[in-house]
C-alpha cells in the first residue's frame, strides 16, 4: 500500500530544546535506536512487505508502532503476522485506527489476530505516555 504524501522527522536537541524538522521524503519508517541500544521501528503509512522481515532480522526492534486500521494501511491481520512471523518485537503500539471512518481495525481484532505471542501489546490514546 502506497500513502500519498510525504514525511519529515524532527528533532529536538535536549540540551538546548531546539527543534529542527527535516524533509522525510516519500512515506517512510523510522528506525530509530536511542543511547541505551533500545530500538523502536515506527511504520509509518505502509502494508505488509516482505523487508519486513529483514528488518526484524537485522535491526531486531524491542518496540515497533504499528498501523492497523485498515483501508490506507495493513488491517489487523495482516499488522499481526508482520508482528509474530516477521519483526518479532518485545512490545507493540497499535496506530492509525479510528481516526477516519475507513480505518476500521481495532487493538482487540489486533491482538485476538496475534494470539499466543511474547509480543507485550499497549492500545494507547492520544497524550498517553509509556515508559520503556
Amino acid at each position: 500500500t502506497r500513502a500519498e504524501h510525504s514525511s519529515e522527522v524532527t528533532v529536538t536537541d535536549p540540551a538546548t530544546k531546539k527543534s529542527t524538522t527535516y524533509p522525510g521524503g516519500e512515506p517512510a519508517g523510522f528506525i530509530v535506536e536511542m543511547e541505551n541500544g533500545f530500538k523502536l521501528y515506527h511504520m509509518g503509512d505502509t502494508g505488509i512487505f516482505g523487508d519486513m522481515r529483514l528488518i526484524g532480522d537485522y535491526y531486531k526492534p524491542d518496540l515497533i508502532m504499528i498501523p492497523i486500521g485498515g483501508h490506507f494501511v495493513m488491517d489487523p491481520k495482516d499488522a499481526a503476522y508482520a508482528t509474530k512471523e516477521m519483526l518479532k518485537p518485545k512490545f507493540a503500539i497499535p496506530f492509525h485506527y479510528g481516526t477516519f471512518p475507513v480505518l476500521k481495525g481495532t487493538p482487540q481484532e489486533y491482538q485476538a489476530a496475534l494470539g499466543q505471542t511474547t509480543t507485550q501489546v499497549f492500545p494507547i490514546s492520544p497524550g498517553d505516555k509509556l515508559q520503556f
